[in-house]
């Protein structure tokens, strides 16, 4: 019961928001259609129930107008039922898409705020394969949680029109064994009741492991798809190491856990299928076993016979829903497990930029530089990195950064940027100034080779014009007659040709403050000089901070800040001198 309810509070606060959005009106009302359809078909099978008793009792007594009557009467009640179970249908699709854009709108833009998605990675598989969970888990718990909530509606509803046709019916055909009559009020009741404990329980005995076994062949399944991608992303890296050989095996062991879970799902469901199948085929006969006695002792009708069978059929259904639908609970259990873990990840790193044990980052108006004050960044299991305090980068400077691998450079750049929470201390920014930060690797969305360039500005933000002209000063001109060609730019062209567009990108924009983190590395020593020079012609009020390697960068920077190791992490050191107070 502790997890049935926990369960539930994690399905209310999962669904909950999209009621009490923008979009609920449109949802309120296309849930209120979808239930009183079901209602009305709960209605219609009543009267269906009903016209089982005079049908069957018109062709035991040989009455053809009465048959007649009630097949006109039958052809009415179905074909509402056509229409009900049609629209209910389409009002339940219209329901699911609507409700999963907003969750999928709302959870892409938490996990794309303020670098959550990245802050998200850092704390490794609580929230693996994102990608599966704004997909898969989204869709599938909408339309589990419409189904099983309209399903279980349905059942109640259903349990309580039909256990007082079956009460009435227990009265009207007592009870029979061996000749004698035992007057149980409602014993078909008690029947169905019963029966349907029995095999719920049973049930849950059985299918329980299948909560689990279904959460981790999801996340298996997303792991498995997330290497193939990453197989095809990295296709040439792996040709030219010929690691086809490595990397079928490291797929054909991911797809070999993707199999080893699924046998165990095969098992179990197969336990769970023969239970269930039997369950559901005694169901059909065990409601005339009951009450052949009292029609054999000409105590009721063929036809209360049939709307007997009928009610306790609709009885123990109702009363067996979790039995039935036992599978799909599963499913819908993990798929709700998922998308918990994916919100508190998605929380987790929002709070890690904001909390106690984190960098702040501030603005302030009233500064003309970068300060960096107590600054101390740890890797996200605490340990101490870097650290810097009473460290300022001043506008219109050219700074280089260098230091041993693995100081941790591209991570002062990350707390600077703001995306990197672990530590503590401020980086303080100037009020409305503008950072770009450039990587060893650009990222280029797939598109037009004019809006990847252009990126993260809007579509159209650079006229074909200007971003031909920073093409050409970046030395790639055979570009220009590709501005709408739509690839995989990051495939498509060379390192080398992938920095200068990040370059291209830089004169776009005009930052006032530009990091450059090896984003030239892939470059000979002329032509990085060649766009180094550019980037002093063109953007002269600028500020260039770069982390580098080449002792040839040291002409175009007016400091040099080095990274040297202070006991258990690196500090700054400014030319020689040290600008750190921490030890």
């Amino acid at each position: 019961m502790n997890n049935i309810r926990a369960t539930l509070a994690t399905v209310w606060r999962i669904a909950a928001p999209y009621f009490r959005s923008e979009d609920r009106l449109a949802g309120w009302t296309l849930l209120a259609a979808v239930i009183v359809i079901e209602l009305s078909l709960v209605g219609i099978d009543v009267l269906l129930n009903q016209w089982r008793n005079r049908f069957y009792n018109a062709l035991q007594e040989r009455n053809w107008d009465t048959f007649v009557f009630e097949i006109g009467i039958f052809c009415i009640l179905a074909a509402s039922n056509v229409v009900f179970v049609v629209y209910q249908l389409y009002l339940n699709q219209w329901l699911q898409i609507r409700w999963r854009r907003w969750m999928t709108s709302r959870y892409l833009g938490e996990w794309l705020h303020d670098a959550n998605h990245y802050r998200v990675q850092l704390h490794g598989d609580s929230a693996d394969n994102p990608d599966q969970r704004i997909t898969d888990d989204v869709k599938l718990f909408v339309e589990r949680t419409l189904d099983i909530g309209v399903g279980l509606l349905s059942a109640v509803v259903t349990l309580v029109s039909f256990v007082f046709i079956l009460w009435g019916l227990s009265a009207a055909a007592p009870l029979h064994i061996f000749g004698s009559e035992f007057a149980i009020p409602g014993y078909l009741v008690w029947g169905a009741l019963v029966y349907a404990v029995f095999g719920t329980a049973l049930t849950q005995w059985i299918g329980s492991p299948l909560v689990n076994l279904d959460f981790h062949q999801q996340r298996l399944e997303a792991d498995f798809r997330f290497n193939l991608v990453r197989v095809r992303e990295n296709s040439e890296q792996i040709a030219l190491l010929a690691g086809e050989s490595a990397e079928r095996q490291r797929l054909s062991e991911r797809f070999g856990r993707v199999v080893d879970n699924w046998y165990a799902i095969m098992s179990r469901t197969k336990r769970l299928t023969a239970f269930t199948r039997s369950y559901t085929q005694a169901a059909v006969i065990f409601p005339y076993v009951l009450v052949a006695p009292a029609y054999f002792a000409d105590k009721i009708q063929l036809g209360g016979m049939m709307q007997t069978g009928s009610a306790f059929d609709s009885v123990q259904t109702a009363l067996s829903f979790f039995v039935s639908i036992y599978r799909a609970m599963a499913e819908w259990q993990a798929v709700v497990a998922r998308l918990d873990g994916f919100e508190m990840a998605i929380a987790s790193a929002s709070a890690d930029a904001i909390g106690p044990g984190s960098i702040v980052a501030a603005t302030s108006a009233g500064n003309n530089s970068i300060d960096l004050r107590q600054l101390l960044i740890r890797l996200p299991n605490g340990t101490p990195l870097v650290c810097a305090d009473g460290f300022s980068i001043h506008s219109h400077e050219r700074i280089l950064v260098t230091g041993p691998s693995g100081a941790g450079k591209s991570t002062l750049f990350r707390a600077i940027a703001g995306v990197w929470p672990f530590g503590s201390g401020s980086v303080t920014v100037p009020a409305k100034t503008t950072l770009m930060m450039l990587p060893q690797r650009p990222y280029f969305p797939v598109g037009p080779l004019q809006d990847a360039v252009a990126y993260p500005a809007p579509a159209g933000a650079f006229s074909a014009e200007c971003v031909n002209d920073a093409l050409t000063t970046v030395g790639l001109p055979q570009l220009t007659e590709r501005l709408d060609e739509e690839a995989h730019w990051n495939r498509m062209l060379s390192p080398g040709e992938q920095q200068r567009l990040g370059i291209a990108r830089a004169l776009l924009h005009a930052p006032q403050y530009l990091f450059l983190d090896e984003a030239t590395a892939s470059l000979d020593e002329p032509s990085e000089a060649a766009l180094y020079r550019l980037l002093e012609e063109k953007l002269p009020g600028t500020t260039i901070v770069s982390i580098g390697h080449r002792s040839t960068l040291a002409a175009f920077h007016q400091r040099n800040v080095v990274l040297v190791r202070e006991g258990d992490r690196f500090a700054l050191r400014n030319r020689g001198e040290n600008v750190s107070v921490k030890s």
